[in-house]
């Protein structure tokens, strides 16, 4: 794939705060999200993947590199690695400035020249740990990049205010938040129907 209109990083929070069961239901409802047929649809042909894991410094992993969909298959064997994701990083705290420098390492690489990048940031807790979140967001969005945010409420309710104020950034930025992990699936397949679409200009 030369070109693509969309490359995506789905960043997902592997920290202590989220339990092994709920790490399964974020990677069950990722997986389910990503073959939503609409999601499936506006996905398939013209996007390239990849899967970051992450929580506290130094605690960063590549789960799936660059995977460009060009088939319904493509997207398939994705959103399978989605739902089986190991959980290889140590589940410590919650580095969200490290985690958006990993993304941006990881965008810097794609095989492809996207019209678009969006790093999908998906956690249930603030950056407290490593460097500071805001800082690195502001580079990003400068270089065009959007970071959009999903936010989990059940332990920290005011989440969706520091996502707004050291997350989220670049063109079209956007946070959605859902009450539980019971609510993820929804919460996830509405957020990307939106990236798909793109900003409204």
């Amino acid at each position: 794939m030369d070109h693509a209109e969309l490359a995506m990083v789905l960043a997902v929070d592997g920290s202590a705060s989220v339990t092994y069961d709920e790490f399964g239901l974020i990677a069950g409802g990722m997986a389910a999200a990503l073959r939503d047929p609409t999601v499936a649809a506006g996905l398939t042909g013209n996007s390239a993947l990849s899967l970051l894991l992450w929580s506290g410094t130094g605690q960063q992993d590549i789960i799936t590199g660059w995977t460009s969909i060009a088939t319904a298959a493509d997207l398939t064997a994705f959103a399978d690695g989605v739902e089986n994701m190991p959980r290889t990083v140590k589940a410590g705290s919650t580095a969200i400035g490290e985690a958006l420098l990993a993304a941006l390492t990881l965008l810097a690489q794609v095989p492809t020249v996207p019209k678009r990048n969006i790093v999908n940031v998906i956690g249930d807790g603030r950056s407290n740990d490593g460097i500071a979140p805001g800082p690195i967001r502001d580079r990003m969005a400068a270089a065009d990049i959007t970071i959009n945010g999903l936010c989990i409420l059940h332990e920290e309710p005011d989440l969706l205010a520091s996502y707004t104020d050291e997350v989220i950034g670049g063109p079209g930025a956007f946070a959605v938040t859902c009450r539980d992990y019971k609510d993820f699936t929804e919460a996830m397949r509405q957020k990307l129907t939106r990236e798909i679409k793109g900003p409204i200009v």
